[in-house]
Protein backbone atom coordinates (compact mmCIF):
# COMPACT_ATOMS: atom_id res chain seq x y z
CA UNK A 1 0.00 0.00 0.00
CA UNK A 2 1.56 3.24 -0.97
CA UNK A 3 1.65 6.05 1.60
CA UNK A 4 2.53 9.55 1.17
CA UNK A 5 5.19 11.20 3.37
CA UNK A 6 8.07 13.25 3.26
CA UNK A 7 11.32 12.00 5.15
CA UNK A 8 13.35 14.91 6.17
CA UNK A 9 17.18 14.59 4.98
CA UNK A 10 18.60 14.61 8.16
CA UNK A 11 22.00 15.66 8.45
CA UNK A 12 24.69 12.79 9.38
CA UNK A 13 28.07 14.14 8.31
CA UNK A 14 27.77 13.15 4.59
CA UNK A 15 28.89 15.65 2.27
CA UNK A 16 25.60 14.03 -0.04
CA UNK A 17 23.07 15.81 2.22
CA UNK A 18 25.18 18.92 2.39
CA UNK A 19 22.70 21.56 -0.42
CA UNK A 20 22.21 24.79 -0.50
CA UNK A 21 19.19 25.70 0.69
CA UNK A 22 16.68 28.31 -0.53
CA UNK A 23 16.78 30.85 1.73
CA UNK A 24 20.42 31.32 2.01
CA UNK A 25 20.54 31.17 -2.19
CA UNK A 26 19.04 34.69 -2.06
CA UNK A 27 21.65 37.17 -0.47
CA UNK A 28 24.59 37.51 -3.12
CA UNK A 29 27.72 38.97 -1.85
CA UNK A 30 28.12 42.61 -2.43
CA UNK A 31 29.63 44.08 -6.19
CA UNK A 32 29.51 40.79 -7.73
CA UNK A 33 27.47 39.62 -10.32
CA UNK A 34 24.78 36.55 -8.49
CA UNK A 35 23.20 33.86 -9.76
CA UNK A 36 20.47 31.31 -8.84
CA UNK A 37 20.20 28.28 -10.30
CA UNK A 38 17.41 26.28 -9.22
CA UNK A 39 17.62 22.56 -9.99
CA UNK A 40 16.70 18.75 -8.83
CA UNK A 41 17.75 16.93 -5.74
CA UNK A 42 20.96 14.65 -6.69
CA UNK A 43 22.67 17.26 -8.02
CA UNK A 44 23.82 19.30 -5.02
CA UNK A 45 27.06 17.55 -5.61
CA UNK A 46 27.17 18.36 -9.52
CA UNK A 47 26.65 22.06 -9.15
CA UNK A 48 29.18 22.65 -6.42
CA UNK A 49 31.88 21.94 -8.32
CA UNK A 50 30.34 23.41 -11.62
CA UNK A 51 30.07 26.31 -10.15
CA UNK A 52 33.14 26.85 -8.58
CA UNK A 53 34.84 25.75 -12.59
CA UNK A 54 32.10 28.38 -14.60
CA UNK A 55 32.89 31.56 -11.50
CA UNK A 56 37.12 30.64 -12.47
CA UNK A 57 35.94 30.38 -16.17
CA UNK A 58 33.92 34.04 -16.33
CA UNK A 59 36.35 35.62 -13.80
CA UNK A 60 39.33 35.08 -16.00
CA UNK A 61 37.43 35.96 -19.27
CA UNK A 62 35.19 39.22 -18.30
CA UNK A 63 37.21 40.59 -15.15
CA UNK A 64 34.25 40.04 -12.94
CA UNK A 65 33.65 38.19 -9.89
CA UNK A 66 30.16 36.26 -10.16
CA UNK A 67 28.22 34.13 -7.96
CA UNK A 68 26.29 31.19 -8.74
CA UNK A 69 23.79 29.65 -5.88
CA UNK A 70 21.90 26.42 -5.99
CA UNK A 71 18.48 25.32 -4.67
CA UNK A 72 17.79 21.36 -4.46
CA UNK A 73 14.30 19.65 -3.69
CA UNK A 74 12.06 17.71 -5.65
CA UNK A 75 12.11 18.54 -9.36
CA UNK A 76 8.20 19.13 -9.35
CA UNK A 77 8.33 20.85 -6.15
CA UNK A 78 11.20 23.24 -7.14
CA UNK A 79 9.10 24.12 -10.52
CA UNK A 80 6.51 25.26 -8.04
CA UNK A 81 8.60 27.57 -6.63
CA UNK A 82 9.65 29.45 -9.71
CA UNK A 83 6.30 29.68 -10.39
CA UNK A 84 5.20 30.92 -7.11
CA UNK A 85 7.70 33.37 -7.49
CA UNK A 86 10.98 32.41 -6.82
CA UNK A 87 13.61 34.77 -8.47
CA UNK A 88 15.38 31.74 -10.06
CA UNK A 89 17.90 32.81 -13.23
CA UNK A 90 18.29 29.31 -14.83
CA UNK A 91 16.55 25.94 -14.19
CA UNK A 92 18.27 22.55 -14.36
CA UNK A 93 15.38 20.41 -13.55
CA UNK A 94 14.87 16.61 -13.81
CA UNK A 95 11.89 16.13 -16.65
CA UNK A 96 11.02 18.24 -19.76
CA UNK A 97 7.61 18.35 -18.41
CA UNK A 98 8.52 20.72 -15.19
CA UNK A 99 10.38 23.36 -17.35
CA UNK A 100 6.90 23.21 -19.19
CA UNK A 101 4.96 23.78 -16.49
CA UNK A 102 7.11 27.14 -15.52
CA UNK A 103 6.78 27.96 -19.06
CA UNK A 104 2.75 27.09 -19.90
CA UNK A 105 2.27 28.80 -16.40
CA UNK A 106 4.63 31.84 -15.99
CA UNK A 107 5.45 32.84 -19.27
CA UNK A 108 8.89 33.43 -18.34
CA UNK A 109 10.14 30.82 -19.74
CA UNK A 110 9.13 30.73 -23.87
CA UNK A 111 7.60 27.65 -25.26
CA UNK A 112 10.46 26.99 -27.37
CA UNK A 113 12.70 26.35 -24.95
CA UNK A 114 14.29 23.56 -26.28
CA UNK A 115 15.40 25.21 -29.01
CA UNK A 116 17.65 27.30 -27.30
CA UNK A 117 20.28 25.28 -26.36
CA UNK A 118 21.74 22.20 -27.80
CA UNK A 119 20.37 18.63 -27.65
CA UNK A 120 17.38 20.32 -27.00
CA UNK A 121 17.78 21.78 -23.78
CA UNK A 122 20.16 18.65 -22.32
CA UNK A 123 23.69 19.05 -21.57
CA UNK A 124 24.18 15.23 -20.03
CA UNK A 125 21.59 12.06 -20.25
CA UNK A 126 20.95 9.96 -17.62
CA UNK A 127 19.03 6.21 -16.71
CA UNK A 128 17.43 4.26 -13.77
CA UNK A 129 19.61 1.72 -12.09
CA UNK A 130 18.88 -0.58 -9.05
CA UNK A 131 20.79 -0.13 -5.95
CA UNK A 132 20.42 -2.91 -3.39
CA UNK A 133 21.71 -4.34 -0.29
CA UNK A 134 25.47 -6.06 -0.78
CA UNK A 135 24.96 -9.40 -2.07
CA UNK A 136 21.84 -8.58 -3.50
CA UNK A 137 19.70 -11.56 -1.05
CA UNK A 138 16.72 -10.69 -3.46
CA UNK A 139 17.96 -11.12 -6.78
CA UNK A 140 16.98 -8.16 -8.02
CA UNK A 141 18.20 -8.61 -11.90
CA UNK A 142 15.37 -6.77 -13.47
CA UNK A 143 11.98 -4.72 -13.14
CA UNK A 144 10.14 -8.24 -13.20
CA UNK A 145 11.96 -8.63 -9.63
CA UNK A 146 10.19 -5.71 -8.44
CA UNK A 147 6.73 -7.21 -8.58
CA UNK A 148 7.52 -9.99 -6.32
CA UNK A 149 6.14 -9.75 -3.22
CA UNK A 150 8.47 -10.17 -0.66
CA UNK A 151 10.72 -7.46 -2.22
CA UNK A 152 10.22 -3.97 -1.13
CA UNK A 153 10.44 -1.21 -3.38
CA UNK A 154 11.81 2.77 -2.44
CA UNK A 155 11.11 5.07 -4.88
CA UNK A 156 9.84 8.91 -4.35
CA UNK A 157 6.65 10.39 -5.48
CA UNK A 158 6.50 11.33 -8.85
CA UNK A 159 3.93 14.25 -8.42
CA UNK A 160 6.84 15.76 -6.56
CA UNK A 161 10.01 14.50 -7.84
CA UNK A 162 11.42 13.75 -11.21
CA UNK A 163 13.15 10.85 -10.50
CA UNK A 164 9.82 9.31 -9.07
CA UNK A 165 8.41 10.02 -12.97
CA UNK A 166 11.94 8.32 -14.59
CA UNK A 167 11.14 5.51 -11.85
CA UNK A 168 7.36 5.09 -13.17
CA UNK A 169 8.08 5.78 -16.55
CA UNK A 170 11.03 3.12 -16.93
CA UNK A 171 8.79 0.58 -14.93
CA UNK A 172 5.88 1.33 -17.24
CA UNK A 173 8.20 0.87 -20.62
CA UNK A 174 9.93 -1.80 -19.42
CA UNK A 175 6.70 -3.77 -19.66
CA UNK A 176 5.38 -1.47 -22.60
CA UNK A 177 8.16 -3.15 -24.40
CA UNK A 178 7.69 -6.77 -24.11
CA UNK A 179 4.21 -6.87 -26.17
CA UNK A 180 3.16 -3.04 -26.62
CA UNK A 181 0.42 -3.97 -24.59
CA UNK A 182 -0.65 -0.52 -22.19
CA UNK A 183 -3.26 -1.95 -20.39
CA UNK A 184 -0.65 -4.76 -19.28
CA UNK A 185 1.98 -2.15 -18.54
CA UNK A 186 -0.54 -0.07 -16.77
CA UNK A 187 -0.83 -2.99 -14.59
CA UNK A 188 2.96 -3.95 -14.39
CA UNK A 189 3.14 -0.64 -12.69
CA UNK A 190 0.36 -1.13 -10.26
CA UNK A 191 2.29 -4.15 -9.00
CA UNK A 192 5.60 -2.15 -8.54
CA UNK A 193 3.64 0.20 -6.47
CA UNK A 194 2.00 -2.11 -4.08
CA UNK A 195 5.45 -2.98 -2.66
CA UNK A 196 6.52 0.89 -2.09
CA UNK A 197 5.90 1.34 1.57
CA UNK A 198 6.96 5.14 1.75
CA UNK A 199 6.92 7.76 -1.10
CA UNK A 200 9.24 10.30 -0.21
CA UNK A 201 9.12 13.73 -2.26
CA UNK A 202 12.20 13.45 -3.87
CA UNK A 203 15.19 11.29 -5.48
CA UNK A 204 17.47 12.16 -2.07
CA UNK A 205 14.89 11.82 0.42
CA UNK A 206 14.29 8.33 -1.12
CA UNK A 207 18.05 7.89 -0.74
CA UNK A 208 18.13 8.65 3.03
CA UNK A 209 15.28 6.11 3.65
CA UNK A 210 17.22 3.12 2.01
CA UNK A 211 21.11 4.46 2.71
CA UNK A 212 20.26 5.98 6.52
CA UNK A 213 16.88 4.12 7.53
CA UNK A 214 17.66 0.86 6.09
CA UNK A 215 14.05 0.32 4.40
CA UNK A 216 13.42 -1.42 1.57
CA UNK A 217 15.15 -4.37 -0.52
CA UNK A 218 15.71 -2.00 -4.02
CA UNK A 219 15.76 1.43 -4.82
CA UNK A 220 15.37 2.42 -8.32
CA UNK A 221 17.05 5.35 -8.83
CA UNK A 222 19.10 7.95 -10.85
CA UNK A 223 22.53 6.29 -11.77
CA UNK A 224 24.75 8.90 -10.34
CA UNK A 225 22.67 8.84 -7.17
CA UNK A 226 23.62 4.97 -6.55
CA UNK A 227 27.39 5.45 -7.37
CA UNK A 228 27.06 8.11 -4.85
CA UNK A 229 25.87 6.12 -2.25
CA UNK A 230 28.79 3.59 -2.45
CA UNK A 231 31.16 6.80 -2.40
CA UNK A 232 29.56 7.93 0.66
CA UNK A 233 28.58 4.53 2.68
CA UNK A 234 31.13 2.37 1.13
CA UNK A 235 31.10 -0.52 -1.40
CA UNK A 236 30.86 -3.00 1.58
CA UNK A 237 26.73 -2.28 2.05
CA UNK A 238 25.32 -2.04 -1.41
CA UNK A 239 25.45 -3.08 -4.97
CA UNK A 240 24.53 -1.40 -8.05
CA UNK A 241 22.27 -3.40 -10.56
CA UNK A 242 22.02 -2.35 -14.20
CA UNK A 243 19.00 -3.89 -15.86
CA UNK A 244 19.49 -5.06 -19.19
CA UNK A 245 16.54 -2.31 -20.30
CA UNK A 246 15.98 1.08 -18.63
CA UNK A 247 14.88 4.73 -19.57
CA UNK A 248 16.52 6.97 -21.60
CA UNK A 249 16.67 10.14 -18.98
CA UNK A 250 17.30 13.70 -20.37
CA UNK A 251 16.99 16.73 -17.21
CA UNK A 252 16.91 19.21 -19.11
CA UNK A 253 17.63 23.10 -18.19
CA UNK A 254 16.57 26.57 -19.35
CA UNK A 255 16.77 30.46 -19.03
CA UNK A 256 14.54 31.88 -16.92
CA UNK A 257 14.18 34.68 -19.53
CA UNK A 258 11.91 37.04 -17.85
CA UNK A 259 13.74 37.38 -14.20
CA UNK A 260 17.13 36.99 -16.12
CA UNK A 261 15.81 40.43 -18.19
CA UNK A 262 14.61 41.99 -15.00
CA UNK A 263 17.96 41.65 -13.40
CA UNK A 264 20.54 41.92 -15.49
CA UNK A 265 21.90 39.32 -15.71
CA UNK A 266 21.15 37.43 -19.04
CA UNK A 267 24.09 37.70 -20.81
CA UNK A 268 25.57 35.87 -17.30
CA UNK A 269 22.81 33.17 -16.85
CA UNK A 270 23.20 32.32 -20.91
CA UNK A 271 26.92 31.73 -20.23
CA UNK A 272 26.63 29.47 -17.26
CA UNK A 273 23.83 27.56 -19.69
CA UNK A 274 26.65 27.69 -22.25
CA UNK A 275 29.30 26.66 -19.99
CA UNK A 276 27.61 23.23 -19.62
CA UNK A 277 28.48 22.27 -23.13
CA UNK A 278 31.64 23.22 -22.83
CA UNK A 279 34.93 20.29 -22.26
CA UNK A 280 35.22 20.89 -18.97
CA UNK A 281 31.38 20.61 -17.90
CA UNK A 282 31.24 17.73 -19.50
CA UNK A 283 34.57 16.23 -17.62
CA UNK A 284 32.70 17.03 -14.71
CA UNK A 285 29.44 15.37 -15.76
CA UNK A 286 31.48 11.83 -16.36
CA UNK A 287 32.83 12.31 -13.44
CA UNK A 288 30.13 12.60 -11.08
CA UNK A 289 28.13 9.94 -13.06
CA UNK A 290 25.94 11.75 -15.66
CA UNK A 291 26.41 10.49 -19.30
CA UNK A 292 27.36 13.40 -20.99
CA UNK A 293 26.69 14.30 -24.56
CA UNK A 294 29.99 14.58 -25.92
CA UNK A 295 31.57 11.45 -24.45
CA UNK A 296 35.01 12.25 -25.80
CA UNK A 297 35.75 15.30 -23.57
CA UNK A 298 35.45 13.01 -20.19
CA UNK A 299 38.23 10.98 -18.64
CA UNK A 300 37.68 7.05 -20.26
CA UNK A 301 37.98 6.32 -16.50
CA UNK A 302 34.97 8.00 -15.87
CA UNK A 303 33.17 6.89 -18.85
CA UNK A 304 34.20 2.93 -18.18
CA UNK A 305 32.01 2.76 -15.21
CA UNK A 306 28.73 3.49 -17.05
CA UNK A 307 27.98 0.03 -17.89
CA UNK A 308 26.21 -0.35 -21.81
CA UNK A 309 22.30 -0.66 -21.40
CA UNK A 310 19.64 -0.90 -23.76
CA UNK A 311 17.91 2.26 -23.63
CA UNK A 312 14.34 3.59 -24.78
CA UNK A 313 12.44 7.13 -24.72
CA UNK A 314 9.27 7.28 -23.53
CA UNK A 315 8.19 9.11 -26.03
CA UNK A 316 8.45 6.80 -28.55
CA UNK A 317 5.96 4.89 -26.41
CA UNK A 318 3.63 7.82 -25.63
CA UNK A 319 4.10 10.83 -27.34
CA UNK A 320 5.01 14.80 -26.39
CA UNK A 321 5.72 15.51 -22.61
CA UNK A 322 2.64 16.90 -22.86
CA UNK A 323 0.28 13.64 -23.56
CA UNK A 324 3.05 11.74 -21.21
CA UNK A 325 1.95 14.07 -18.23
CA UNK A 326 -1.30 13.98 -18.38
CA UNK A 327 -1.43 10.28 -18.49
CA UNK A 328 0.28 9.41 -16.06
CA UNK A 329 0.84 12.08 -13.20
CA UNK A 330 -2.03 15.00 -13.69
CA UNK A 331 -5.04 14.74 -11.41
CA UNK A 332 -6.54 11.68 -12.57
CA UNK A 333 -4.15 9.84 -14.07
CA UNK A 334 -2.08 6.68 -13.70
CA UNK A 335 -0.52 7.26 -10.80
CA UNK A 336 -3.56 9.18 -9.40
CA UNK A 337 -5.75 5.92 -10.30
CA UNK A 338 -2.87 3.64 -8.96
CA UNK A 339 -2.64 5.31 -5.48
CA UNK A 340 -6.50 4.98 -4.98
CA UNK A 341 -6.34 1.44 -5.56
CA UNK A 342 -3.62 0.63 -3.27
CA UNK A 343 -5.44 2.34 -0.07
Amino acid sequence: MIKNGAVRNRAFGLSMLVGAGLLSCLQPAAAETALLNVSYDPTRELYRDINTVFAEEWKAKTGEAITVRASHGGSGAQARTVIDGVDADVVTLGIPSDIDAIAKLTRKIPDDWRTKLPNEATPYTSTVVFLVRKGNPKGVKDWADLTKPDVKVITPNPKTSAGGRWNFLAAWGYAYGQDKDAAKADAFVGQIYKNVPVLDTGARGSTVTFAQRGLGDVLPTWENEAYLVLQEFGADKFDIVSPPTSIYAEPPVALVAANAERKGTTKAAQAYLDFLYSDRAQAIFAKHHYRPIRREAAAPADLAQLPEIKLFKIEEYQGSWDEIQKRNFDAGGLFDRLSRAGR
